[in-house]
């Protein structure tokens, strides 16, 4: 393979010269690129091996960024990325400081949104087709989605506003035969050559236009034209579904062959409706391990790049989301009424296995968190379903008033497993689960806790269904303790103190605990004393095991990896307010209200100031507290 061509790429004006057979080894030196980085840093590999052809393709037809590429989720970008000018920098992408794995305006103008969630490209698109045309630009806006995108109830409402005469609107989609089913039949890709020609389409077009100018009967005929075309395209494809919506339809054409797809995209430049065309590709394309497990190495850990396998977990602890993914199978095989509903998250969740065993009982609805939500409602109502909706943190977000008016207002015992609640490291702001805690806490009746460790999750889901409310127990994707001892029923609003001593209360919430182990050890290597609570629950609190600690304590810390605004902080805060405690001083330790970029898990906690060095600094510092000076390790906490 020849190098050198991908260095010498500084902008996508670069390859407009380029013969296609440039471009397809240009596309071969990019699929080893992202192999190479993405071994070392891991990624969303598949899908972007799935778009090398299609992208470079849109690059050299397109002029971008005059022209708008609206990348939906946008975890595909690297490609793109690429071919703007990031090839440099593309060795340190997900790291801390380095390339976002998604798209991001303040990393290039080549990029028009910040986006990380599927289902947002088309709205986007639309609204700025709107502005376009209201000052009277000509750009062509581009929008490109992907089959399982459709899924998304976003999408079909904007699928819903799309006008027949827009213009310079040209879909792309990006069909990977994982959601869309495939067409058979001779006759099938006969028609669809036929019907599919840019050339046959134009002229329809043409003849579309003239037949609209006969006096008194044009419109007529030209409505009945669209019917006989639709009737016929739809024994044999898609066609007719998207263009009840206004959409011209064209393909399928194969994504990996560049030639094709610069003479589609060449040929509906001049349309005067709205495109979509349908672009077949394959996940993972030039990877065999990639093509033979889309799913694994969709967001893929790194791995060999001589055997393509991945490299040994570095940990042989079991993650909180095996945990649970574990404990709902072991609940499932006892209990036929237990339920479970995912928004296209079963594999990330742990929920395969399930899935395997009941299929009945474990729905995945795909991305349709709003539906996902609402759907528990109705499993549960009548009581004799118990109903589990696993979920992505981030992704609950979306359905916020599924979960208020179809949940809490009805008052479903239905039970939340909030999964990635925290920093979500190398997907980045996007992802980050850090503003959960703030809404849930507005719900009326709602429970919300966090387990320290495998054994208090396993505990919680056991008891949930007991406490007969909208239940919420949230938990990070990392490594936990599991110790498989017999599990204890959890009374609702209990909280564990941990460790009992006097002057500072630290209040640490879920794997926090953690950490504030570890700061009490170095607080009390400087002679100072302090409690460790774990208060599991945070909506009901512990108030009574609360009260009495605040007789004996006068400072009290409270750590989350949740942003502090509208967190466990916050929740503290008020409760000290309505007991009367105005002579406590308290120190707020979280995520401080901003958007918290991407990296690893360790340097945004230390960026943010979470680690226990660190917070023992801010707890010195806020309630300036005095260290003995015959008190040793000062450099440690770097005084």
């Amino acid at each position: 393979m020849k190098k050198g061509r991908l260095t010498e790429i500084n902008s996508p004006e670069d390859i407009k010269n380029f013969s296609i057979h440039e471009c397809e080894e240009l596309a071969k030196e990019i699929r080893h690129r992202i192999i190479e980085v993405l071994s070392i840093n891991g990624g969303h590999l598949a899908s972007n091996l799935g778009v090398v052809e299609l992208t470079i393709a849109l690059h050299k037809v397109f002029h971008s960024p005059t022209d708008k590429l609206i990348w939906d989720v946008s975890h595909q970008t690297y490609v793109h990325k690429l071919l703007t000018g990031r090839n440099d920098r593309f060795n340190t992408i997900r790291q801390f400081k380095g390339l976002c794995g998604f798209s991001h305006p303040k990393e290039s103008p080549y990029d028009h949104f910040h986006a990380g969630h599927a289902g947002t490209a088309l709205s986007l698109s639309l609204g700025m087709a709107k502005n376009r045309d209201l000052t009277k630009r000509q750009e062509y806006i581009v929008p490109i989605i992907g089959d399982a995108t459709l899924t998304c109830g976003l999408t079909l409402e904007a699928l819903n506003n799309i006008s027949r005469e827009l213009k310079k609107f040209i879909v792309i989609l990006n069909d990977n035969a994982m959601s869309i089913s495939k067409n058979v039949g001779a006759i099938t890709h006969i028609l669809s050559r036929l019907l599919s020609n840019p050339t046959t389409n134009r002229i329809y077009q043409e003849l579309d236009h003239l037949v609209c100018k006969i006096p008194s009967y044009g419109t007529l005929l030209s409505q009945q034209g669209h019917k006989i075309t639709e009737s016929l395209k739809n024994l044999v494809s898609p066609a007719a579904y998207f263009e009840q919506y206004g959409l011209a339809y064209i393909g399928p054409i194969d994504g990996h062959n560049i030639k094709h797809m610069i003479d589609a995209l060449e040929g509906v430049k001049d349309s005067n409706w709205p495109v979509i065309i349908h672009v077949l590709t394959r996940k993972g394309e030039g990877m065999d391990e990639a093509i033979k497990n889309p799913i694994s190495y969709h967001g893929a850990r790194p791995f060999s790049r001589d055997t393509g396998k991945f490299l040994p977990n570095p940990t042989t602890k079991p993650t909180f989301p095996k945990i649970f993914g574990d404990q709902l199978l072991k609940m499932a095989e006892k209990d036929p009424s237990v339920v479970a509903v995912t928004p296209a998250m079963s594999c990330g969740s742990c929920l395969d296995d399930f899935m395997k065993k009941f299929p009945e009982r474990c729905l995945d609805v795909g991305i349709a968190e709003s539906h996902a939500v609402t759907l528990c409602g109705g499993i549960a109502y009548g009581g004799k379903m118990k109903v589990v909706s696993s979920i992505y943190a981030t992704f609950l977000q979306r359905a916020f008033d599924n979960l208020f008016h179809d949940i809490c207002l009805q008052e479903l015992p239905v039970v939340f497993a909030i999964d990635r609640a925290g920093i979500s490291g190398p997907d980045g702001s996007t992802h980050h689960g850090i503003y959960d805690i703030s809404f849930l806490n507005a719900m009326p009746n709602m429970v919300i806790s966090q387990p320290r460790n495998g054994q208090v999750l396993r505990e919680l889901m056991e008891s949930a269904f007991n406490w007969k409310r909208p239940t919420a127990i949230r938990y990070p994707n990392m490594a936990t303790e599991d110790a498989n001892q017999p599990l204890m029923e959890r009374e609702l609003g209990k909280g564990e103190l941990l460790i009992e001593e006097k002057e500072i209360l630290i209040i640490a919430l879920g794997h926090m605990n953690q950490v504030a182990m570890k700061t009490h050890t170095l607080l009390k290597e400087q002679g100072i004393e302090a409690s460790v609570l774990d208060p599991v629950f945070i909506k009901p609190l512990d108030a009574d095991l609360l009260c009495r600690l605040l007789l004996t304590h006068q400072k009290i810390v409270t750590l989350e990896e949740h942003s502090v605004n509208g967190g466990m902080g916050a929740i503290i805060n008020h409760f000290l307010m309505r007991q009367g405690f105005s002579n406590i001083q308290v120190l707020n330790l979280g995520i401080p209200e901003a958007f918290l970029d991407h990296g690893s898990h360790q340097d945004l906690m230390n960026e943010i100031g979470l680690t226990p060095e660190k917070i023992v600094k801010s707890i010195l510092s806020h309630f300036s507290l005095k260290i003995p000076v015959n008190q040793v390790s000062l450099g440690t906490i770097g005084i």
